[in-house]
C-alpha cells in the first residue's frame, strides 16, 4: 500500500459537513438561536479561517484515522480501571498497568516493544536513554538531518559539557549531514555518509530550533533505507517528538529501530503530567530501559502512583483529538501571519509533519512581543510578563510562554525561541484552534 496517497483519498470523510456562512458567523459573533452578538475574533482571522475550511475537514479524517487505531490498541490490551492502581516504592505490585500501557504504545507506533514512563522527565532524558543504550565506547553517531536540538547538544558532547557524562566523554565520536540549501535532508550526502563504524544515525523528525522542514513519514522512510543500503547494521534512532499522530504513520513502521518522545507533548494528550517514552525493537527497548533503571532491572520496576497512572492512558487516548486541534492552529498562524508579510515555516497550507509553526519576526523586541501577547492570552498565568534568560540545556537566551495547566505542556499551547538571528518564534500545541484565532489576535495588536 503507497504512503503517498493523500489522506483525504485513504480516509474517506467521517461525517458530511456542510459550509454555512461561517465567516459571517464568526465576525459578527451571532449565536444562529440565541441571537447573542460579539466580535470573537479579529478580521484577518475570520478570513483565514473561512479559507481553511477543506484543509480542517482533511484534519479531522485524520484524526479519524489515528483515533480508531488508538481505540483498537486499547482494547486489544483488554484495558480495564484496575489498570489505572498504580503503584508504590519498587513498583512491583501495579495490577498491569505498566504493561498494559507498553503494549498500547507498542501497537500503536508499529513497534516491538515499548516502555512508557512517568520518571521520564522529558524527551530528551528519554532520547538520552536511547543513544546510551546503543552507542559504546568507539562507535560513532551519525546525525543525518543537521544539528539535533539544542539540549541534546551537551548530550553528545558538541558543546562544552566538561565531564559530566557526555557521549564524548564516553568515547563516541560524532558526525552531523549538514541539511540541503532549501532545509530539508541532503540526499546526495547521505547517500556516501555512513561508514562501517557508524554505530547509530539519528534523526530528528520536527524542526527543533532551526529554520527547516520537518521530515516526513516517506522522507524518513527513504532515509532509513539509504542509511541501511550503506550500513545494515546502523541502527536507526528517531526523535519523534511533535511528530505523533500527525501522519497516519509513525517511523517505526516503515523501519526505524527506536524512536523516542515526551508525554507532555503530542502523546500525552494535554493531561498526562510528565513521562516520556521509547519504542522499537523489543531487544532495544530493553537495553534503553536499563540505562533508565539499571541492568537487571530494566521494565519490571519503576512505580508510578494512580491518578498519574490513569493520565497517561486517558493522555494517550485523546491524543489524535489533540494534535489535530494543533495542526489546524498551525495552519491558522501560518495563513494570517504570512497574510502580515512574515516569513512562516511551514508555508500556508503546506501538509504538516510536526505541530510546530514557525514565523520568523526579524528582531529582538518582536520575538518578546509575541510571546508576552501569548502569555497574557494564556488561561493560566496571564498576569506573567516572560522575560528571556539563560535555561539549562539552551546555548542562547531563550523566551518561553506557556500559560499551561502543566508546566512546559508544549502541547496545550505555547511558544518559544532563542533570542538569536533570525529571532524565529516557534509555536506549539492548543487544546482547540479557537485559542490560536484568539491569541492571534492580541498578537496582531501587539506586533
Amino acid at each position: 500500500m503507497s504512503l503517498s496517497c493523500s489522506v483525504a483519498t485513504r480516509y474517506p470523510s467521517v461525517y458530511p459537513l456542510r459550509r454555512s456562512s461561517c465567516a459571517a458567523v464568526l465576525s459578527a459573533g451571532c449565536h444562529p438561536t440565541t441571537g447573542y452578538s460579539a466580535q470573537l475574533f479579529v478580521p484577518e482571522v475570520v478570513k483565514a479561517v473561512d479559507s481553511l475550511y477543506s484543509d480542517f475537514r482533511q484534519i479531522d479524517n485524520l484524526v479519524a484515522h489515528n483515533a480508531t487505531r488508538v481505540l483498537k490498541a486499547f482494547q486489544n490490551a483488554r484495558v480495564g480501571s484496575h489498570h489505572f492502581g498504580g503503584s508504590t516504592g519498587y513498583g512491583h505490585d501495579e495490577g498491569g498497568g505498566r504493561e498494559a500501557l507498553d503494549n498500547i504504545f507498542a501497537e500503536v507506533f508499529g513497534a516491538e516493544a515499548a516502555i512508557v514512563r512517568s520518571q521520564f522527565f522529558s524527551g530528551t532524558h528519554a532520547i538520552t536513554c536511547a543513544l546510551f543504550a546503543i552507542l559504546r565506547p568507539g562507535d560513532e553517531l551519525l546525525a543525518v538531518a543537521g544539528a539535533p536540538y539544542d539540549t541534546l547538544e551537551e548530550v553528545i558532547g558538541i558543546r562544552n559539557s566538561p565531564r559530566i557524562g557526555s557521549l564524548k566523554d564516553f568515547g563516541v565520536s560524532y558526525r552531523e549531514v549538514p541539511l540541503s540549501i532549501d532545509g530539508g535532508l541532503n540526499w546526495d550526502a547521505l547517500a556516501n555518509a555512513v561508514t562501517p563504524q557508524t554505530k547509530c544515525s539519528f534523526i530528528q523528525r520536527s524542526c527543533g530550533y532551526a529554520w527547516r522542514k520537518s521530515l516526513s513519514i516517506l522522507e524518513i522512510q527513504r532515509a532509513i533505507e539509504i542509511i541501511k543500503m550503506q550500513n545494515p547494521d546502523c541502527m536507526v534512532i528517531v526523535d519523534n517528538c511533535y511528530g505523533e499522530f500527525v501522519e497516519a504513520y509513525e517511523p517505526p513502521m516503515v523501519g526505524a529501530d527506536l524512536i523516542a518522545g515526551s508525554l507532555i507533548k503530542n502523546p500525552g494528550g494535554t493531561i498526562a503530567p510528565c513521562g516520556g517514552y521509547v519504542a522499537g525493537r523489543k531487544s532495544l527497548v530493553e537495553m534503553a530501559a536499563a540505562r533508565l533503571s539499571a541492568p537487571g532491572l530494566g521494565v519490571d520496576c519503576g512505580s508510578t502512583p494512580g491518578d498519574v497512572m490513569r493520565l497517561l492512558f486517558q493522555g494517550l487516548f485523546l491524543s489524535p483529538q489533540m494534535v489535530g486541534e494543533a495542526i489546524k492552529g498551525g495552519l491558522l498562524i501560518a495563513e494570517v501571519m504570512a497574510s502580515k508579510g512574515l516569513k512562516v515555516q511551514p508555508l500556508p497550507r503546506h501538509p504538516r509533519h510536526d505541530t510546530v509553526q514557525a514565523v520568523q519576526l526579524g528582531c529582538r523586541e518582536r520575538l518578546i512581543a509575541f510571546c508576552e501577547a501569548v502569555q497574557r492570552s494564556s488561561h493560566i498565568g496571564s498576569f506573567i510578563k516572560p522575560t528571556a534568560g539563560c535555561t539549562p540545556g539552551y546555548a542562547s537566551e531563550v523566551i518561553f510562554a506557556d500559560g499551561t495547566f502543566i508546566d512546559g505542556s508544549t502541547s496545550e499551547l505555547s511558544c518559544d525561541g532563542p533570542l538569536r538571528e533570525p529571532f524565529t518564534v516557534f509555536c506549539q500545541g492548543g487544546t482547540h484552534w479557537t485559542q490560536w484565532a484568539f491569541v492571534l489576535g492580541k498578537v496582531l495588536e501587539t506586533i
